[in-house]
């Protein structure tokens, strides 16, 4: 695959590709949303038209929509990027840990009641 990539334009390499954990739990639930409304709906109306493949072409176009809704990476599930910790050096020693606004302060632990 590596050797391809110098054929590739610049403006397909800058497409993002990926999501955050908070956009894949959202796009998992717009997902299952999405399939069950139109399986309940498919599933009357193919229960009043008494086509079985009413029910099957409406399910079909919800999987299809809600592919397009959730399998590509929209900007909407990328708003929540996670902070990494900078990478190691060569030598193998770790650069000081970034010091991310947490609720504890410096050098106290919480104690858990019991």
């Amino acid at each position: 695959m590596d050797y391809i990539l110098p054929y590739v334009p610049e403006s397909i390499k800058s497409i993002p590709t990926h999501m955050d954990f908070d956009g894949q739990k959202r796009a998992e639930r717009y997902f299952q949303i999405i399939i069950l409304a139109f399986a309940a709906v498919g599933f009357a109306c193919g229960y009043i038209t008494q086509f079985f493949s009413h029910t099957v072409y409406i399910l079909f176009a919800g999987v299809i929509i809600s592919s397009l809704l959730t399998l590509f990476p929209w900007s909407t599930y990328r708003k929540q990027p996670l902070a990494w910790q900078p990478a190691r050096s060569a030598d193998g020693k770790s650069p000081a840990p970034a010091v991310t606004g947490g609720s504890q302060s410096k050098g106290k632990k919480k104690k858990l009641k019991d």
